[in-house]
């Protein structure tokens, strides 16, 4: 599948308002070729995301949804600002063309960058490829996130993204409150036990600070399409200053999550899918990045601590498509399967309930 396929025709309630997003494109991109195509990606659980095409050339509109949102949700403006930021890295990021805060545009904040052509796999399991392939392919994903946390943040103006040091705290504190604070979407016991377990299992804060993805996984990274180099990384919403073994260990949750869970593929034949090993992979990154192994008691707290997380955001989902909002066509599905994820969040802890 490659970056074309996903976008199909703007959803009723999405429409974007032809004439003045036209006006303010041509003042970052003179040669702009008019009239301009609109196209909405399938994707974008959390901001809606548009394709446009002009002339022959094509980009990609990020923005915050329409409506009520959640204080420090759906912050398109760090995106912007983040891949701006590592584009002077050499880091693989599309690029960034400009960033709109004025409302009367098209309603609220956005920004546009370059579309990158290559190939999305959707299916974490990256199908249509030989187990050698999808063995060069993982290994380009555990590469290009241990290239990420070697980026120091100061070297590329990012050195305030983020507040150093008690990462996994802050991380609790803000997410704890966001779902406390979603009246709408209701409340679930293993949401609850976790936000009074995890405060009281954190491993100590060694310090380490790195820029973080927040939501790395195979679908939002653009390959080439005939092989495994990295054209570009997407969706940085949730990206900031953080600890780089928790990133990492987000990332690693494919290997516990169900199939029909985005980026699960817990249950595969790894071997016979040239996939490495839950601990093989985390090896590779950890000698690529000088780290030493994390204990069980560790992990236990990373996998939950980040399905909490993600687990989290499902909530909010759920919030926003009961209140309209959700901009994903599979929103419903990951709503449903919220309770489902704060239980296996909760599994991860091995306390009982």
């Amino acid at each position: 599948m490659d970056q074309f396929e996903g976008a199909g025709a703007v959803r009723p309630g999405f429409e974007l308002p032809v004439d003045r997003l036209t006006d303010w494109l041509k003042s970052v991109l003179p040669d702009l070729v008019t009239p301009i195509r609109l196209s909405q990606f399938k994707g974008g659980q959390s901001n809606p995301t548009y394709r446009i095409d002009a002339g022959d050339k094509a980009y990609v509109l990020r923005r915050k949804p329409s409506g009520a949102i959640l204080k420090g949700a759906h912050a398109v403006e760090r995106e912007f600002r983040v891949i701006s930021g590592l584009a002077k890295a050499g880091f693989p990021v599309a690029r960034a063309i400009g960033l709109c805060e004025d409302d009367s545009v098209i309603g609220s904040t956005f920004y546009v960058m370059e579309l990158v052509e290559g190939r999305i796999f959707w299916n974490p399991t990256l199908p249509d490829l030989t187990p050698e392939q999808r063995s060069q392919h993982f290994d380009a994903l555990n590469a290009t996130i241990a290239a990420l946390h070697a980026i120091n943040p100061a070297d590329i103006g990012l050195e305030d993204y983020g507040r150093p040091g008690n990462f996994f705290a802050r991380q609790i504190e803000r997410w704890s409150k966001q779902y406390l604070a979603d009246d709408l979407a209701g409340r679930d016991p293993n949401m609850d036990r976790l936000i009074e377990w995890l405060p009281a299992n954190m491993p100590a804060d060694d310090g380490a600070s790195s820029i973080i993805h927040g939501d790395y996984r195979a679908d939002n990274l653009i390959f080439a399409p005939d092989g495994p180099t990295v054209r570009a990384v997407l969706d940085w919403e949730l990206s900031t200053l953080g600890h780089p073994m928790g990133d990492f260990t987000y990332h690693m949750m494919m290997y516990r999550l169900p199939p029909h869970m985005i980026g699960g593929f817990a249950g595969a034949d790894l071997a016979a899918l040239g996939i490495p090993s839950e601990a093989d992979y985390l090896k590779a990154y950890c000698e690529r990045t000088g780290r030493a192994i994390p204990t069980e008691a560790e992990l236990r707290f990373y996998f939950a601590f980040n399905m909490f997380r993600f687990a989290a955001i499902f909530h909010g989902i759920k919030g926003r498509l009961l209140r309209g909002s959700a901009a994903s066509e599979h929103a419903q599905t990951m709503a449903d399967n919220f309770p489902e994820l704060a239980a296996l969040a909760w599994a991860q802890t091995g306390a009982t309930a």
